[in-house]
């Protein structure tokens, strides 16, 4: 079974339609599979989605699926005769009144709308992720006159960013949510919410899920400056947040990335919510077979921080090598967390716990990480007793045993949780120690001899109902339950 602890999450695209190189993402390891709907229809968000599903099943693996909503498109259009190159010092114009093929050498249509209503002279203006920069001239009705200060080639569809942020682009488009409803209908275990400014949108995204008959997980995309002012709150708000780098980066300047990067990393373990590194983490391997150095170390790092999945875009959406960029990613995962520094924790040390189930999963790790314990199995409703332990750093598996479908994939994002089947209701209540070993003993995760540590609730079926620990050797637990 594999035991690497921290997940990994791959979007899927045309690459891996093949069944045969979804099937080698399985077995290469994704736990998480991103379905962006940015791209596609709701008929192929449909299909991706099915597809997982069932080859996930049919390989015995649990893959959750994590629908990333577009957000706000603040683009430019269409270029008339193809991409232009955009010369230091000329004047070029960002014009929202023009038809969104009409673009040419001199100006181009904008799919915001209300950009110039955003902007002032003086602002920088960053498009293709930082490559070309404008500085805003004047701004005339729809007409935003700028001067190149980075020239390039810009061509359809390039993103557009102001420097240091400040667009009031709401987070929710009707897109968005419409593709909420969609997202619901297909039973996706997570909702990613792009470009969110405060927790209100957290909170609105929810409900409107709710409303569908969802319960998804919130994915909060920080790639917004004020984002990053606003993080406490969001990552309250959220079930898991994402560092998204690409805009984030533009938006806050490439020198600010990595301390704020660690810092999100930081601040989602202590408030227990998880979260996701994305974006360029092996971008080389669109192309090539084997990461760069430089990528391998940003993986590496971004696990001995804390981070509880890594993600891969384009890598496995549209890249060459799909699978090799999964088999890379969780290579180096590995490496990295043989490393001591992941496996030592003063997590919530001086704190004191609220809930009893919570204050058993600090118990479990704390005694887990100081006796010399093989596995820890969380009997869990909810997934919230395995969420909790995975915030402490260590290097013990933690198996979160649920008889519920949907709790098995929320948790594949938890760093160091492993989901098992395991229908509590349906075993004896003087058996459900005995029967959770012998579960594990079953699937090669425990052997005779180890020692374990066993979390559940004396009222089977009842979430938030963990409120005992038990130590036990197996071997032993073919003679006794007390």
């Amino acid at each position: 079974m594999n035991t690497r602890r921290t997940k990994i999450v791959a979007t899927l695209g045309p690459a891996t339609d093949d069944v045969q190189v979804l099937d080698g993402l399985i077995v290469a390891g994704i736990d998480c599979a991103r379905v962006n709907f940015s791209h596609g229809t709701a008929a192929d968000q449909k299909r991706r989605v099915e597809q997982v599903r069932a080859r996930a099943a049919a390989l015995g693996r649990d893959v959750g699926v994590l629908a990333d909503l577009q957000g706000p498109k603040i683009r430019v259009e269409k270029f008339r005769d193809g991409p232009v190159e955009l010369v230091d010092g000329k004047s070029f114009v960002l014009d929202a009144s023009l038809g969104p093929d009409d673009g040419t050498i001199d100006a181009v249509g904008i799919t915001y709308k209300d950009l110039p209503s955003d902007v002032q002279p003086q602002d920088i203006l960053l498009l293709n992720d930082g490559l070309i920069a404008l500085t805003v001239d004047r701004v005339d009705g729809p007409r935003i006159h700028t001067v190149v200060l980075s020239g390039g080639e810009l061509s359809n569809g390039k993103g557009i960013n102001r420097q240091g942020g400040g667009l009031s682009a709401g987070a929710l488009t009707e897109k968005d949510r419409a593709d909420i409803k969609t997202a619901a209908m297909l039973g996706c275990d997570y909702v990613a919410v792009s470009f969110p400014r405060t927790a209100a949108d957290i909170e609105e995204a929810r409900t409107l899920l709710n409303e569908a008959g969802s319960k998804a997980g919130i994915v909060a995309k920080i790639e917004r400056a004020v984002a990053v002012v606003n993080i406490e709150e969001i990552t309250r708000a959220a079930d898991v947040v994402m560092i998204a780098r690409g805009d984030l980066g533009v938006e806050i300047g490439d020198a600010e990335l990595p301390g704020v990067q660690k810092n999100i990393v930081h601040l989602a373990r202590e408030l227990n919510t998880a979260c996701i590194t994305a974006t360029q983490m092996m971008e080389s391997m669109v192309a090539n077979p084997v990461p760069t150095r430089a990528e391998v170390l940003d993986v590496a790092n971004a696990v001995m921080d804390g981070t509880d999945a890594v993600m891969l875009s384009a890598e496995t959406a549209s890249g060459r090598y799909p699978v090799k960029a999964v088999q890379a990613m969780a290579r180096v995962c590995e490496g990295a967390e043989r490393q001591r520094m992941t496996q030592r924790s003063s997590h919530r040390i001086d704190q004191a716990f609220v809930r009893t189930d919570e204050a058993v999963a600090m118990a479990t790790m704390y005694t887990a990480n100081h006796l010399g314990v093989r596995a820890i199995l969380a009997l869990t409703e909810s997934g919230s007793t395995a969420l909790w332990m995975s915030r402490i750093r260590s290097g013990i598996p933690i198996y979160a045993l649920t008889r519920h479908e949907a709790t098995r994939r929320r948790v594949t994002l938890y760093r160091g949780v492993y989901p098992v089947a395991f229908d509590v209701v349906d075993t004896h209540p003087a058996r459900v120690t005995a029967n959770a070993i012998d579960k594990l003993l079953e699937i090669g995760a425990v052997a005779d001899g180890d020692r374990v540590i066993i979390t559940k609730g004396e009222l089977s079926g009842i979430a938030g109902g963990t409120n005992s620990l038990k130590i036990m050797r197996v071997g032993d637990h073919r003679l006794t339950e007390t």
